[in-house]
């Protein structure tokens, strides 16, 4: 059962990204917000709810590993896997804003995430832990960019010019019946893919914190994957690449900050690794970005083999 589950799952997500996409696009149109914005903020905070249920619940089971390793290992995969997948099958069009400040800024956030849990060696401490204290750090630089994202949508706008396209209520209702419609069902999607996808490893003997960082993190990115092609295929670029920067940085600033203020999370010195890991990834993103205002086909198979090989470091490591 649990595999039928599975393959239900899958199809939730691919039939919810389409409808996701195409109504994301629509409600940008309408109102004259760009739609790399559209893509930071409405696809990516709703991709990113499946690895926000998935922590927060395992925050409140007191379960850190689960938590960090999803959160961690969902950016991993978003940042090599889903922008080197994407760009294989169309090259990125990344524009000079996303590269000056909202690739910085998920760098910054991940950075950040390395200070925070690097009691060890930073304060010699026994072990690493996200305090209460630390996930309302989080939090702040996560309302930090919220104001940016605002302030950003408010100042396009105006340079835009007036108001809304004068199109009836009715002509909107349809994208957000769709745009929600599809929501619905990549959240379900991705709740049947991680359950079921974790019932499966489990049974083949992996540990909650491997599990975590593999199975889990892939299964609540699947949304992200899913969408982003759907939404280069259907050359909304600016929402592919939106989707990827604000997930991450959605997963690490609000996601992380809140299962922390709800419960600290130990961490495991080994996981400090991945975050630099995810470091290394996020620097190389923004260097084969400035190439030309692109990520290419062969930039993507390079971000897609390291992705790869991370996975295979993972399984070696244990």
């Amino acid at each position: 059962m649990s595999y039928l589950l599975l393959m239900v799952g899958f199809a939730l997500l691919i039939l919810g990204a389409n409808y996701f996409v195409e109504g994301s696009s629509k409600i940008a149109a309408y109102f004259r917000v760009p739609p790399i914005l559209i893509g930071l903020t409405i696809v990516a905070f709703g991709t990113g709810s499946p690895e926000a249920t998935v922590s927060i619940i395992a925050a409140l089971n007191q379960n850190a590993g689960v938590s960090l390793g999803n959160v961690i290992g969902s950016n991993v995969f978003n940042t090599a896997f889903v922008v080197g997948v994407v760009a294989i099958i169309m090259a990125i069009q990344v524009k000079g804003e996303t590269i000056k400040k909202e690739i910085p800024f998920t760098f910054l956030a991940s950075f950040v995430l390395l200070v925070l849990i690097s009691d060890y060696s930073l304060q010699q401490s026994a072990i690493n832990v996200i305090t209460r204290g630390d996930g309302i750090i989080l939090l702040l630089f996560f309302a930090i960019f919220m104001y940016y994202i605002f302030e950003a949508a408010r100042n396009s706008r105006e340079e835009g010019g007036t108001q809304a396209a004068s199109v009836g209520n009715a002509t909107l209702g349809k994208p957000i019946f769709f745009g929600a419609a599809g929501l619905a069902a990549i959240i379900y999607g991705g709740h049947l893919v991680v359950q079921h996808s974790t019932i499966i490893a489990l049974r083949w003997g992996m540990t909650e914190t491997l599990v975590g960082l593999t199975i889990v993190a892939v299964g609540t990115s699947l949304p992200e994957l899913v969408t982003s092609v759907a939404a280069a295929l259907k050359k909304q670029n600016e929402i592919a690449v939106g989707n990827v920067v604000g997930s991450n940085i959605f997963n690490i600033l609000f996601v992380l900050g809140v299962s922390a203020v709800i419960s600290p999370l130990g961490v495991e010195r080994v996981m400090v690794t991945d975050v630099v890991i995810l470091i290394v990834l996020t620097a190389l993103l923004f260097v084969v970005s400035r190439t030309h205002y692109k990520v290419g086909r062969i930039e993507g198979m390079v971000l897609t083999l390291s992705y790869i090989g991370y996975m295979a470091y993972v399984m070696i490591r244990g």
